[in-house]
């Protein structure tokens, strides 16, 4: 039996440089895909407490109304208004994106990222718009 003399049975350890925990600190362009990526905590927030008002409706008009005064506190708004300036950057980030995620042709001719992304925008705001308007309506 011949023995290959490069061969070992073992495979030799690789050097791995060990990472800092906050790497991401170090560039801007890493830094804002964490922070992005952490802003969907905030997204989450607000689905939550979307449902504990879902929650709170069907228990009854009482508990409703707790709920309501609940929000009105000081803490709860600003809780709200750091969890919205998390929420739109989240929003326009995303937005951005679609572009890369979305690649739309039109007749063989692929659409520009900024028409894809400007639409986006677009739709955000007609629908915010049309929202608000119901909102202070009835």
């Amino acid at each position: 039996m011949r023995v290959n003399p490069q061969h070992t049975p073992y495979h030799p350890r690789w050097h791995r440089p060990s990472m800092p925990i906050f790497w991401w600190v170090r560039r801007w362009i890493h830094a804002r895909f964490i922070l992005r990526e952490l802003t969907s905590i905030f997204v989450a927030g607000y689905a939550l407490v979307y449902l504990l008002q879902l929650r709170a409706l069907g228990m009854g008009p009482e508990a409703y109304a707790r709920f309501l005064e609940m929000l009105r506190s000081p803490l709860a708004i600003m809780l709200h208004a750091v969890a919205l300036g998390f929420v739109m950057y989240h929003s326009i980030t995303w937005f951005n994106l679609a572009p890369r995620a979305l690649a739309l042709r039109v007749g063989g001719k692929r659409v520009p990222d900024r028409v894809i992304a400007g639409l986006n925008f677009v739709a955000w705001i007609g629908i915010s718009a049309g929202l608000l308007w119901m909102t202070l309506k009835g």
